[in-house]
This record gives C-alpha cells, sequence and structure tokens, in this order.
C-alpha cells in the first residue's frame, strides 16, 4: 500500500448506515488514491459501532479508532489528525459525498500555491431527493467574509499540516461544540495564514429542513458570543458590524420551514 499523502479525518456518532457507507464509497471512487481514512467512532451505541466497524473494512486504507463516549466532534478531529501520517489533512462528513476529482484538485492547488495554507470548494446540497441547489464560497476570502457565515464549507477543506499545528487543531470548550469549524478558521486568519475556495463544487452536502431545526437556539446564543469574539480579534467589530454578531439570535426566531425555503431560494 502506498504512503498516504493524505489523511482524511472524521469524527462519527450514530450516524446513518448507508449515508456512511456511500460517504465512504466516494472516498474509494476517488482519481487520487494516496489517502487514508482515521475514523473516530465518537461513542456511538452498540448497534451504530457494528455500523461504522462494518464500513470500516471496505477499505485496507481506514484506520478505525473508538471511544467509550461522546466527547464531541473537536475532540474527535483532534484525535484523528494525531493518528494521522500524511503532510496534508482532509475533512469530510459521515453524511457528505466527495466528487471523484475532490482531492485530485484540492492536493494539486496547494502543491501549487504555496501561499494558502487550505483549500476548500463550493458545494452541491443535498437530501433525500437529491441535488436541491449550490453553496458559493468567496474565491479568496477576506476577514470581512467571516461576517455573514464562515466563508469556508469546512468537510470540503484540505489542510496542510502545519496550518493546523499553529492553530493548536480544534478547540474542545463545550462553548464552541458544533461551532469548531468557524473558530479554527477565524484564528488562523487571526494568525496571518489564509485559505482559497475553488470555485466550483468537489462535494456533495447534506442539508435539509431538520438540519435547521438541529440548531438550536443555545447554539445561536453560543454563535452570537463566538463572533462578538472572533470579529473583534480579526479588527471587523465595529459599530455597523454589530447587526451580524446577533444574526444567528435574530434567525433563531424565524421558523425552520421558512428558513429553509430561503435556502433553496438563494443557493439556486
Amino acid at each position: 500500500m502506498e504512503q498516504a499523502e493524505i489523511s482524511i479525518a472524521m469524527g462519527v456518532y450514530n450516524p446513518q448506515p448507508e449515508l456512511l457507507e456511500r460517504c465512504i464509497r466516494s472516498l474509494i471512487r476517488q482519481r487520487f488514491t494516496a489517502w487514508e481514512l482515521v475514523l473516530y467512532n465518537d461513542g456511538s451505541g452498540p448497534d451504530h459501532t457494528r455500523e461504522v466497524r462494518r464500513a470500516a473494512g471496505m477499505d485496507p486504507r481506514i484506520l478505525c479508532l473508538e471511544g467509550e463516549e461522546n466527547r464531541g466532534l473537536a475532540y474527535a478531529l483532534n484525535l484523528c489528525i494525531r493518528h494521522s501520517r500524511a503532510p496534508y489533512i482532509a475533512r469530510m462528513d459521515a453524511d457528505d459525498e466527495a466528487l471523484p476529482d475532490r482531492l485530485t484538485e484540492e492536493h494539486a492547488l496547494l502543491e501549487q500555491e504555496k501561499q494558502y495554507s487550505w483549500v476548500g470548494s463550493w458545494a452541491l446540497l443535498t437530501d433525500r431527493n437529491g441535488v436541491w441547489g449550490t453553496r458559493r464560497v468567496p474565491e479568496m476570502p477576506r476577514t470581512e467574509d467571516f461576517l455573514f457565515n464562515s466563508p469556508f464549507i469546512h468537510p470540503s477543506v484540505l489542510f496542510r499540516r502545519e496550518a493546523l499545528e499553529t492553530a493548536g487543531g480544534y478547540r474542545t470548550d463545550r462553548k464552541l461544540r458544533l461551532l469548531e469549524d468557524y473558530d479554527l478558521f477565524m484564528r488562523l486568519y487571526r494568525s496571518g495564514l489564509r485559505g482559497y475556495n475553488i470555485q466550483h463544487p468537489l462535494l456533495r452536502y447534506h442539508e435539509d429542513r431538520d438540519a435547521l431545526r438541529r440548531r438550536t437556539y443555545s447554539r445561536r446564543i453560543r454563535e452570537a458570543r463566538l463572533r462578538l469574539e472572533g470579529f473583534r480579534s480579526l479588527g471587523i467589530l465595529r459599530a455597523e458590524t454589530l447587526p451580524y454578531v446577533v444574526k444567528p439570535l435574530v434567525a433563531g426566531l424565524i421558523p425552520a420551514g421558512i428558513r429553509h425555503a430561503a435556502d433553496r431560494y438563494f443557493n439556486r
């Protein structure tokens, strides 16, 4: 087996078996073959653990690690990174699919463009009925692009290992749970590192109405606090940017069905 050039970090907790299998098959179909998947089972129940182990047996390039209790995504990803061997670290979620050229294109860009510390891409938005839209992110994000949302789609990203080491990995503070990526990218920008987005989709990103319902109001309060802290550290906290701090709180007052309809409209 060839030496891994890319390590894919994936934490899973009670994943849907058919989506996890589909995800791993999308990695097996990659034209870029020098990869390993470090898969961490983050305290899943017994039935789900059996399915994770079965999925991990689909390819010899998969290393499966297990924890007895659910510790959260940040902990899972940090553990995956510690057990990885490659100079590049890719992100992937168990319900997404990588398009066949994802790793090839992202690896080539970082090999050629040394000024970037990570690269992401656009994503096709999917649910049980298939593709319903496209999420677009700016090509060369500026600090101001963090105001509306994170300008990077986390599971589409390939990092240089040293960038994650510079940042100290993901912060595991519970107040950042489900916000680990937004926090990480703002800290990377604060340290002077920059990322790039390939301007076409390389990922099928699972996003449905239930995903919006799972964004609880307590999570939105945590996000507002993170925005306040992050915008201040990036030097973009001003009177005119304060509405972006409270944006998640206002959005949380809108029914999930209306938010989902708006998401479909603006991501057509």
